[in-house]
């Protein structure tokens, strides 16, 4: 009962808090880490392609231990004292584990931005959230950037950490958020990351396919039951939900742009260079500040329809 208990203090924790400023983040130290490793792997590798194959996986390899026997390490020694204690601080590394609150209130910031008129403040509050070019976005590709953001975000955001806490605890959520970070830091298919940030994207991905698909329906769910179109939004899903490069992004984005009637995705820049990408959803109208808001309710609902899953299928097994 002690994971089932951590995880719905996590949750309700971060519903109400996010991620206090004030309390160091966990996944800050996990970023430092990899930078650390990164730089120490780098020096001491030959600059050859399979060399940085190599270098990128042992890296994973160490951070994702490290994030497990850290997170394994500290419940166990809490534990020796008193199993509240225990209980305190695997709740503690579940919450930050999850980003339900942050989402929202990067998805409200670039809202509240967009309603100004200031097209440079709307562009710095939606370059917070994605890793794209945003010194040249107009209103559109702003709101379609925050829509993107938020419905994707979902999945690695809460969906994968709230499966994963719930079958390992924190310490399985760690390595989760490791893997989780280490993609956004390295898995890019530039210059720099090529071959370094493969082994860590590819770990991402396959840590995130069953997740994605899961986030997909359960936005398509969401859609019904917060009002917009489910029918359309599973259509939608069903249709576009492989249009993207990677195996993963477009499930949770194209079961949002299918239930908001918006066209999401396409071509995007990033550090300099075109990428070009298929659209999801149909092009029935412009895009509006509102369907931020409208993605951040779906969130919410699809995050709360996986806490229950995932509450009560722990709890059935452990009457099993």
């Amino acid at each position: 009962m002690n994971i089932i208990s951590a995880v719905a203090i996590a949750f309700v924790l971060d519903i109400l808090f996010g991620d206090p400023i004030k309390i160091p983040h966990i996944v800050v130290a996990i970023g430092k880490l990899i930078s650390l490793l990164e730089k120490g792997i780098r020096k001491l590798l030959p600059k050859t392609n399979g060399a940085e194959i190599f270098g990128g996986a042992l890296m994973a390899v160490l951070v994702c231990g490290a994030s497990f026997g850290f997170a394994f390490a500290v419940l166990w020694l809490c534990g020796l004292v008193h199993p509240l204690l225990r209980l305190a601080a695997e709740s503690f590394f579940c919450w930050q584990c999850l980003a339900m609150k942050s989402l929202k209130d990067a998805g409200i910031y670039i809202y509240d931005a967009l309603k100004t008129g200031d097209i440079e403040k709307s562009r710095e509050a939606v370059g917070r959230i994605v890793g794209r070019d945003v010194s040249q976005l107009d209103e559109p590709a702003i709101r379609r950037a925050a829509v993107e953001s938020v419905a994707e975000s979902t999945v690695d955001g809460v969906i994968s950490p709230l499966i994963y806490m719930i079958i390992g605890g924190a310490p399985l959520a760690m390595v989760y958020k490791a893997i989780n970070t280490m993609d956004s830091m390295v898995g890019y298919k530039n210059d720099r990351y090529m071959y370094f940030g493969r082994v860590p994207a590819h770990i991402d991905d396959v840590a995130n396919f069953i997740p994605a698909r899961i986030g997909g329906v359960l936005m398509v769910l969401a859609a019904f039951i917060c009002g917009f179109d489910g029918k359309n939004s599973w259509r939608i899903f069903r249709r576009d939900r492989l249009k993207h490069k990677s195996p993963n992004s477009a499930h949770a984005e194209s079961a949002v742009a299918g239930a908001l009637h918006v066209r999401l995705a396409g071509n995007s820049y990033y550090f300099g260079k075109l990428v070009e990408k298929p659209y999801q959803g149909d092009d029935d109208r412009p895009i509006a500040d509102e369907d931020i808001k409208n993605t951040i309710k779906m969130m919410y609902c699809a995050s709360a329809v996986m806490f229950v899953i995932c509450i009560l299928t722990r709890g059935a097994f452990l009457w099993l």
